[in-house]
């Protein structure tokens, strides 16, 4: 089974930290660039993340402070991580709300103007689940018959991932091999951020999805409480979905004008 692409898909895995989008750092990431004609480019990067790495997360991932010490910070590899990415949709294992989101703050992070227009997005988990409701492990030996013997390794997470989304497109016949459907099929609800809490309500108008002002369109919020706007900027939210809501402010100011 090969993908059915019409531009570059770069399925990914980041090992971090922790699992705070905001405050946790990147301290490994695996790209594995995909081709419309088959051509594969693979590429990884150890990255120093200028904070402790807990010993119980070392535990997992098996990267600790000494393995990271000489390595240069996100910064320092940020441009060459995103002119892989860049002109590519992406795809990984619960990528939606994870690795996409915590990418993208890292990304802002260093000056990176990272954004998904014009891309979509394929979280392998989210088909996986709504197939079988298992693990990358167990997702693995089901479609592939394989062992991940190292898993939360991220260069073996990101084959596994890739070689499990080939197999879910032989497996299924209702998946159709068309990177906009998987993104679709793979997303569970429309965010407007990556981190979901700005969502897209039925006429594709921004709303808030948490909070006094759950449910309202962000439009009107911003309008009527000038002061909530300044709150949220200042407050622990990811950089990404403070640009959006600045975005939506300016678009709002701007519709004034015209």
């Amino acid at each position: 089974m090969t993908l059915n692409l019409n531009k570059p898909i770069c399925f990914f895995d980041l090992e971090t930290t922790g699992v705070n989008i905001t405050s946790d750092r990147i301290v490994e990431i695996a790209v594995l660039k995909v081709f419309p004609d088959g051509k594969e480019e693979r590429k990884s990067w150890l990255v120093n993340p200028g904070v402790p790495i807990p010993a119980e997360v070392t535990a997992i991932h098996g990267i600790s402070d000494a393995d990271v010490a000489d390595k240069p910070s996100f910064r320092e590899v940020a441009k060459d991580i995103h002119a892989m990415v860049k002109d590519s949709d992406l795809a990984g294992f619960n990528s939606n709300r994870f690795d996409i989101p915590l990418l993208a703050e890292e990304m802002l992070r260093a000056d990176v103007d990272f954004d998904m227009k014009g891309r979509v997005a394929v979280d392998v988990q989210t088909i996986f689940h709504k197939m079988e409701q298992r693990t990358l492990s167990a997702a693995y030996k089901f479609y592939c018959d394989k062992n991940l013997d190292d898993a939360h390794s991220a260069a073996a997470d990101t084959e596994a991932t890739y070689e499990v989304l080939k197999a879910q497109l032989a497996r299924y016949e209702e998946l159709e091999n068309d990177t906009k459907f998987l993104a679709e099929f793979s997303s569970r609800k429309k965010f407007a951020d990556f981190a979901g809490f700005i969502v897209f309500n039925k006429y594709n108008e921004e709303c808030f999805s948490f909070g006094k002002h759950k449910s309202k369109r962000v439009e009107d919020v911003l309008n009527e409480e000038p002061g909530y706007f300044g709150w949220l900027l200042n407050a622990d939210f990811p950089l990404y979905t403070k640009k959006v809501l600045t975005a939506i402010k300016l678009r709002a100011f701007n519709n004034k004008l015209a």
